[in-house]
């Protein structure tokens, strides 16, 4: 009876995690409407960028925010080096004249770049990025958009993967989530607000800005801080960042259970969003997508103990046996075959992808309850941007050519 139990909580709570919700989250964007204004303005705008040893993407990076469809008087770019020690530095000062402002408060940890950056910086909008990302001509002016709405505190914007051609098969799996996931917050921010916006490109009215403390996911507090604080975080499909994917899967799960160690620590500290009397569906929202999500390696492990237990009970549990089985058997293929064209076949791709997040998951968790924190980061990636991925970018115009970004006078996922 207890294995009974035990396979059909975990069942369930599985189904509600990879189907009932997103279900619902999708019928309440359809059905449950809620419009937010929107304008062509150009409010004062920060762009801010941390950065810890990017000589090989930061110049390409400068040049990206530089040709941006957006009046030159009202926007300025400030980039934080964190404590850079392979040129960085100089190649951010070389752009001095063209009103780039390079911060150096030394090694002090991603969030204190930031907060020292923000601090030098001077915009109505401040704009968060990655020093990999590659912004689309318009993107700052799809992203301040919704500011026109005064119930708007941040809008997260889309971040689209590059081709790249470099990566291994995991790839698949981690642009289908983000497929995925982005339909999910165009139907989150129709019906309310999205979970939280990635660090590739997302805004904030100045004032939700506030203190990052180490060890957590700046993104992510950074935009659960607008809801707290009452006010809208809503999507802009059209705010494009492009990004390269992780080169292999090794990187790809040393991102994750970075992200998730940080992430989860982050939900600690911003756990007043967790009351519904508080945040009504958003809550729902995050107990689902940041704390089901990366806890389903739970019921899963507690799905394939149970079901081998109960084989001589009937044929369902045989076959959900059988299924588990088959399932990371293809897995194991796929993760063993992730170099080789054979790989990205979908059938061993996409449960690869599956099983490395969770493995991930349950390593952040591990960290969690030994207390192990991630309070330093260093850029997954090596070298420059590659052409391909520059090709992919719509051409700046001569005028975006031609007009530099003026101020006076950086964000790595």
């Amino acid at each position: 009876m207890i294995r009974q139990v035990l396979f059909w909580t975990a069942a369930a709570v599985l189904g509600a995690t990879y189907v009932g919700l997103p279900a619902l989250t999708l019928l309440r964007g359809r059905f449950l409407r809620r419009p937010h204004l929107a304008a062509d303005i150009t409010p004062p705008v920060s762009v801010v960028i941390a950065a810890h040893n990017e000589a090989g993407v930061i110049g390409p990076r400068i040049e990206n925010l530089l040709a941006l469809d957006y009046p030159s008087e009202s926007i300025e770019i400030v980039i934080a080096s964190d404590g850079s020690t392979d040129g960085t530095d100089a190649i951010v000062a070389s752009f001095a004249g063209r009103g780039v402002r390079l911060i150096a408060p030394g090694r002090v940890g991603k969030g204190a770049a930031l907060e020292a950056a923000v601090a030098a910086s001077s915009g109505e909008i401040l704009v968060f990025s990655d020093a990999n990302s590659q912004y689309a001509p318009d993107a700052v002016r799809a992203l301040v958009r919704p500011f026109a709405d005064p119930e708007v505190g941040g809008v997260a914007g889309n971040q689209v993967y590059l081709p790249e051609g470099e990566s291994d098969a995991t790839e698949l799996g981690e642009r289908g989530y983000w497929d995925f996931d982005r339909q999910l917050k165009i139907a989150q921010s129709a019906a309310g607000s999205v979970t939280s916006g990635t660090g590739a490109i997302y805004a904030l009215r100045r004032e939700h800005f506030g203190p990052i403390p180490e060890g957590v996911t700046d993104d992510m507090l950074d935009t659960m801080r607008v809801v707290d604080d009452g006010r809208r975080l809503v999507f802009a499909e059209d705010a494009l960042a492009y990004e390269p994917v992780a080169p292999s899967g090794e990187l790809e799960f040393r991102r994750k259970v970075r992200i998730m160690t940080r992430s989860f620590r982050c939900l600690i500290l911003m756990r007043r969003v967790l009351d519904p009397r508080r945040t009504g569906w958003y809550a729902v929202q995050v107990v689902w997508h940041k704390i089901m999500l990366r806890t389903a390696v739970l019921p899963l492990i507690a799905l394939a103990i149970a079901s081998p237990a109960l084989w001589g009970v009937g044929w369902f549990y045989r076959l959900a046996t059988v299924g588990q089985l088959a399932c990371y058997g293809l897995a194991a293929a796929g993760l063993a075959l992730a170099k080789r064209p054979i790989g990205r076949l979908p059938a061993l791709a996409v449960p690869a992808y599956f099983t490395l997040v969770n493995i991930a998951s349950l390593q952040a968790l591990l960290n969690l309850v030994r207390g192990e924190r991630i309070d330093r980061w260093v850029p997954r990636r090596t070298g420059e941007l590659t052409r391909s991925a520059m090709r992919l970018l719509p051409e700046p115009t001569e005028d975006d050519l031609e007009t530099p970004t003026s101020g006076d006078g950086e964000a790595i996922a």
